[in-house]
């Protein structure tokens, strides 16, 4: 797997007309993200043999990768990042990074969150408080959603999978509440992945080899 970050945006004049034309109506904010993490995107792809190109969303807006990569991008406000592979080693992976800060809405973490999953948080902000623990699920339920959809190419509610954090070596695991998809001959259950703070960020990433399912 092969990576790219940046926490500076790109001029917009970077982007391919073909990416520029899908944003010349948005706000300058949304322009610099989808311009800059597309750049880090073909960074990244640089480093595995591919020449500069379109990077489009496809009618489902998930990224349209070259044939044989899998990838993940992912923006917040000062950090965009991506990360490819060549499908010959890893069957889909997921990013995501988040602010590291309290989610703002005590809302939100009443939507996204299962009731045992709120009672884990609680209880793992009163051990370790220094950790924004609700944000860091939320970013945990987002890169599983990315590692998700490529394979089963439908919808996966926040409710739609268990997360367990892993205080003791920065990891989590997600158990699927629904039918998962099939890939490789064989139904996926659930996921595994890591997380990170670092530099005001909470990052989190699934990757699931090829053929280790």
């Amino acid at each position: 797997m092969v990576t790219a970050e940046t926490f500076h945006d790109a001029p917009v004049s970077e982007m391919f007309p073909e990416e520029w034309a899908l944003v010349a109506q948005a706000v300058p904010k949304r322009q610099l993200e989808f311009g800059t993490v597309r750049g880090c995107a073909r960074e990244a792809l640089g480093r595995l043999g591919f020449a500069p190109a379109p990077l489009l969303p496809g009618a489902d807006r998930a990224p349209q990768w070259p044939d044989g990569v899998v990838g993940a991008l992912t923006h917040c406000d000062g950090y965009r990042a991506a990360a490819v592979a060549r499908a010959t080693d890893v069957l889909t992976l997921g990013l995501d990074a988040e602010p590291h800060a309290p989610v703002a809405d005590p809302g939100v973490l009443e939507l996204i969150a299962l009731p045992g999953e709120r009672t884990e948080v609680a209880r793992l902000t009163a051990q370790i408080p220094e950790v924004c623990w609700d944000r860091l699920l939320f970013s945990a339920k987002e890169s599983v959603f990315k590692a998700w959809y490529p394979l089963a190419r439908r919808w996966l509610g926040f409710e739609d999978a268990r997360i367990t954090l892993d205080p003791t070596d920065a990891t989590f695991t997600a158990r699927l509440l629904v039918p998962g998809p099939v890939a490789e001959g064989r139904e996926l259950t659930g996921f595994t992945g890591r997380w990170l703070i670092e530099s005001g960020l909470v990052t989190t990433a699934v990757v699931v080899p090829a053929s280790r399912i």
